[in-house]
């Protein structure tokens, strides 16, 4: 007979306690009660009509924010970094050449990822707060050939907000896909996946959607998917294979549905929910409210003083803005004392622009001047009290 050796932990016998906080990071973003409501409605069957409903609410829901007719839409049961993956697992096979932007954090993941496939991977690299023009992505594309084309649309780790006008025809003209990562960008910054010829986009529901994190909008083009389901080779990942994922989601035209995981019931609801609050405001609304509360942010900075790392104004990305970190300070003293003064989260740099940065977002309802009026506050506050050094 088995004996129990490991005693019942002390921890799990306590009440959970989270605290309150103004997530003002570039991401998971602050959930409103609405949203945290819906997700807390009873767990149904995966696999019941009610719950296929919501799938298909939240289908038509991705369609609207990514401005598209594609039928092959859906939510990754994941996080962003999945919905990346579920781009290249399709649609990438070994031996295929793949081009990469790299101009931030987000391009060196696409890179890693491209190169554990197995594809031939190229890149073409800006350095952090820098962008490419269309006549580089040309050059590229000519020279490399590619199947597909990677482009962070919202570079979060350098606060670049990436143009997209154009590329997309180019890629089409030298037989390559269009992949664009838009997790930090969706809702803040305009895009239209069919007028700019997007072959794949996707973001994340924790951001400007401001759902909890662990569902990851994507949308495949019909270009795409005959690229996908013609492919020699099956994808290495079972999880993300798109023809289970059709399947599932009933993205493939057949009457019925057929089991391939468990979806998360719950994250299904708060997904739709934030589709919902997001529809109501609307796209073009939800653009022009994040530029202005940008604009605002940025002004105040500026006269405290303080420097955008992004020089270019029509480069820097709404929802996250990476400030130049303050000479003679210790950013991670700085970030430490306004979270534990105000109870407010902002991050310091990731990946290539780790220590010379400080990052705040401020996406879907967190995007407002009063929330901007708290940030300020808050850096002034710190650069106040935290030590200074006399070099």
């Amino acid at each position: 007979m088995l004996s129990i050796s490991i005693p019942r932990p002390k921890c799990l016998q306590k009440p959970l306690a989270v605290p309150q906080r103004h997530m003002f990071g570039p991401g998971p973003s602050n959930v409103p009660p609405r949203i945290i409501e819906a997700g807390a409605k009873p767990v149904i069957g995966h696999m019941h009509p009610e719950l296929l409903q919501i799938m298909d609410d939240i289908k038509s829901g991705i369609q609207y924010i990514f401005q598209t007719q594609n039928p092959m839409t859906l939510a990754v049961s994941s996080t962003g970094h999945s919905a990346m993956e579920c781009a290249f697992v399709n649609s990438v096979e070994p031996g295929d050449g793949v081009l990469v932007a790299v101009n931030g954090l987000w391009g060196e993941r696409a890179m890693d990822i491209a190169e554990r496939l197995g594809s031939r991977v190229n890149t073409i690299v800006a350095p952090p707060g820098a962008f490419f023009s269309n006549a580089e992505i040309e050059q590229a594309l000519s020279k490399y050939r590619p199947v597909m084309f990677f482009l962070a649309h919202g570079e979060s780790s350098t606060g670049v907000l990436h143009p997209l006008d154009g590329i997309g025809q180019l890629c089409h003209k030298y037989n390559c896909l269009f992949v664009v990562d838009s997790v930090a960008s969706f809702g803040s910054a305009p895009l239209c996946m069919d007028q700019q010829d997007i072959d794949i986009v996707y973001t994340g529901s924790q951001k400007v959607l401001n759902a909890p994190p662990g569902t990851a909008p994507i949308s495949f083009s019909e270009r795409a998917c005959q690229k996908i389901f013609n492919r020699k080779t099956k994808p290495v990942s079972f999880a993300l294979d798109l023809k289970w994922l059709a399947s599932y989601w009933g993205c493939d035209g057949k009457p019925s549905r057929v089991y391939h995981h468990t979806g998360p019931v719950s994250g299904f609801y708060s997904l739709r929910e934030s589709l919902a609050v997001f529809a109501e405001e609307g796209l073009e609304k939800s653009w022009e409210r994040h530029g202005k509360v940008a604009e605002y942010f940025h002004a105040g900075l500026e006269n405290m003083g303080l420097k955008l790392f992004v020089k270019e104004k029509k480069a820097r990305l709404p929802a996250v803005t990476t400030i130049v970190a303050p000479h003679g300070y210790d950013w991670k003293e700085i970030q430490s004392y306004i979270m534990k003064t105000h109870d407010l989260e902002i991050s310091g740099g990731l990946g290539p622009s780790a220590g010379l940065v400080l990052r705040v977002g401020l996406m879907g309802c967190n995007s407002t001047k009063e929330n901007v009026d708290m940030v300020l506050a808050a850096l002034k506050d710190a650069l106040k009290h935290c030590h200074k050094s006399k070099v």
